[in-house]
């Protein structure tokens, strides 16, 4: 996992979980930019300049984690 500045919107290619609350800002976004050299970029909404990356199969495990219920 690495830690790097990045600002955008969901327009620059940042998608907005469907589980994230509409009202005070309480949202994960990822990035769905082309070309991340195997990594997914994540951020808080309410702190955009801040992007964690994580190598996509750990992204991968996290999401099928969540899916089997495990969080």
């Amino acid at each position: 996992m690495t830690h790097s500045a990045a600002a955008g919107s969901p327009s620059d290619g940042w998608r907005k979980s469907s589980y994230s609350a509409n009202n005070a800002g309480d949202c994960v976004e990822i990035s769905l930019a082309a070309g991340l050299s195997g990594n997914v970029p994540v951020r808080d909404s309410k702190n955009p300049a801040s992007v964690t990356r994580f190598p996509c199969a750990a992204w991968d495990e996290f999401i099928q984690a969540v899916k089997a219920g495990h969080f």
